[in-house]
């Protein structure tokens, strides 16, 4: 069996051409078996997932990145983070009988059809000391890697490719989810570098051939894919960094947004046996909070 979660960057030897890939094991697996997703939603949290630690892995100092997409449709929004520590998390709201009539006989309907018309949003969040840095766009293509796509065009003027694959394979002790990602970004020509558009579009060929299966194969290492797709050239890999499921609520936190909360509304939470309940949508584990607690 191969590594797993985990993300590399790399780039190609010689050209104006960086990139990201990403493999998701026992993550993506624990996220999305802690709710009874049905298959069409997995498969689109999973995405989110990532594309979140694609993305997110790229930043330079402590914080987060968060992929979210809302829409009027059967989903009303998938949202997933990434921490610079590899903490990964994701949670997805949907509507069944919405979703049921979506489907449609199909197995697998994408983003577009699911979110409906709506938005893509990634949000930069630094920490508390400091001023989010969030980028809109609206939902555009069946996919959330062609939602990602045009983010990066439109918001940075960086021209982007990003290949997402989700689905359930034997990594050796039965089915389990897994997913899968890789990005290539075109480095801007200059002085130095001169033309670059036909390597830039020399690569994007060479990133076509990408399968999904490729991109989720418990068997076939990250390394192993990039030598693949990318040995005429030679591709240089960097240090992978590692990747786990972790939520970040705690009693602490609970208790504390709960004391945010006016007297009056905090009474009108109270349940018969008098004790405050707060589930976390992330992991599904519930708080019991006392009232007196708050005071």
């Amino acid at each position: 069996m191969t590594a797993d979660d985990l993300v590399e960057a790399f780039q190609i030897e010689g050209e104006p051409v960086r990139g990201r890939i990403v493999r998701l094991g026992d993550a993506v697996d624990q996220i999305i078996c802690g709710h009874a997703y049905p298959e069409p939603i997995a498969n689109l949290l999973g995405e989110a997932c990532a594309l979140a630690a694609l993305v997110g892995s790229s930043l330079k100092f402590e914080g987060r990145l968060i992929v979210q997409a809302q829409g009027d449709g059967a989903v009303r929004y998938v949202v997933a983070d990434y921490d610079t520590e590899g903490a990964l998390r994701g949670y997805c709201r949907f509507d069944p009988e919405r979703l049921a009539q979506v489907e449609g006989g199909f197995a697998r309907p994408g983003a577009r059809s699911l979110l409906g018309e709506g938005l893509f949003i990634m949000t930069v969040d630094q920490g508390p000391d400091m001023d989010r840095y969030q980028g809109v766009t609206a939902i555009e293509g069946e996919t959330l890697a062609l939602c990602a796509e045009q983010y990066f065009l439109q918001s940075e003027q960086t021209p982007t490719r990003v290949r997402l694959a989700v689905g359930r394979a034997n990594s050796g002790d039965g089915d389990h989810w897994r997913a899968g990602g890789m990005l290539i970004q075109h480095i801007a020509e200059d002085d130095a570098r001169g033309p670059t558009r036909e390597a830039w579009v020399r690569t994007q060929a060479l990133f076509e051939t990408v399968g999904e299966d490729e991109l989720i194969d418990p068997l076939l290492a990250a390394d192993q894919l990039l030598f693949r797709l990318f040995h005429e050239d030679g591709v240089r890999v960097f240090e992978a960094k590692p990747l786990q499921a972790l939520c970040r609520c705690s009693q602490d936190r609970i208790v504390s947004v709960l004391a945010s909360f006016d007297p009056a509304e905090r009474a009108e939470m109270v349940e018969d046996d008098g004790m405050i309940r707060v589930t976390c949508e992330f992991c599904s584990r519930t708080y019991d909070v006392a009232p007196a607690s708050l005071t």
